[in-house]
């Protein structure tokens, strides 16, 4: 499922530590891994052949402080625009999951600070996992799915499964935010929780694998309340099902909702104490 990674690495934040960590996972030790680094073409031609041999030095360094297989590991320098280059390359190697560090900036402060995780997430039809400079980056143990109905929220739910499959230190945290779900009625039994239409076949499935997990059922805003289950149940990384919304014909085109911070995976993203891989099921 998660045969191609490609981590784009910009030599600074915490996304070098969620590789590493995730390096962990059985799944993941017996994937492909491009890294790639993108020298900026914004720059002086004087400039270009000192940071092609920084970039090239990089590369070099983290393979090492990684301890990577090199016969797992492909190495990539490309010179320009980095926000256009990880989108060209994860089209060129077919990846199935795009790894990037983010500023976590909201709403336009993205768009105008010139996110290149921002511009890459809004465009990308690939799952994404975004590493925030400010996240704690732990070792996994906790990994929770915000469940709805939607095929994307299914997505998430394999993707979880699929990580943790072969792991026992690891445990699924499966949880539901109901809007309509009255405060006077929280907070629910065992039971109703366990028997909840949308959580019950999620457990299931997770269980089928092999992968332990728990259910917690509540209600309010969702983006909200996904956040602060992630806070509460300390999880060490998240996954939402980020639909894609847009007419094939506008997918070029930024979603104004996602860029104006109005939709839950903006919010999410933004917000989250811990680091959100987004994913992702138009492909």
């Amino acid at each position: 499922m998660l045969k191609k990674i490609l981590y784009a690495d910009a030599g600074v934040g915490n996304s070098q530590e969620m590789f590493q960590v995730l390096m962990d996972l059985p799944v993941i030790q017996s994937a492909s891994i491009t890294i790639l680094h993108v020298v900026s073409e914004q720059i002086s031609a004087d400039a270009v052949a000192t940071k092609w041999e920084e970039g090239g030095k990089m590369l070099a360094g983290l393979i090492e402080k990684l301890d990577l297989d090199t016969h797992r590991v492909t190495t990539m320098l490309r010179q320009g625009e980095p926000k256009d280059t990880v989108r060209q390359v994860a089209a060129e190697i077919d990846a199935d999951l795009i790894i990037m560090g983010s500023r976590g900036l909201k709403r336009l402060e993205a768009i105008l600070g010139n996110s290149v995780s921002q511009y890459v997430f809004q465009l990308t039809n690939r799952p994404m996992l975004l590493v925030k400079d400010d996240n704690y980056v732990k070792k996994i143990k906790r990994i929770m799915v915000a469940m709805d109905k939607s095929p994307a929220a299914q997505y998430a739910l394999e993707l979880a499964i699929y990580l943790l499959r072969g792991y026992p230190e690891g445990e699924l945290v499966l949880s539901r935010v109901n809007p309509d779900l009255k405060p006077e009625l929280l907070p629910l039994s065992r039971s109703e929780i366990d028997n909840n239409p949308i959580l019950a076949p999620a457990a299931a499935q997770a269980k089928r694998q092999g992968v332990k997990c728990r259910s917690i059922v509540t209600g309010g805003r969702p983006a909200a309340e996904i956040c602060n289950l992630a806070s509460e149940y300390n999880i060490d990384l998240l996954l939402i099902g980020s639909p894609e919304r847009r007419p094939s014909i506008a997918r070029s085109l930024p979603d104004l909702d996602r860029l104006l911070g109005t939709s839950l995976s903006d919010y999410v993203r933004v917000n989250s104490p811990c680091p959100v891989l987004l994913a992702r099921t138009d492909r």
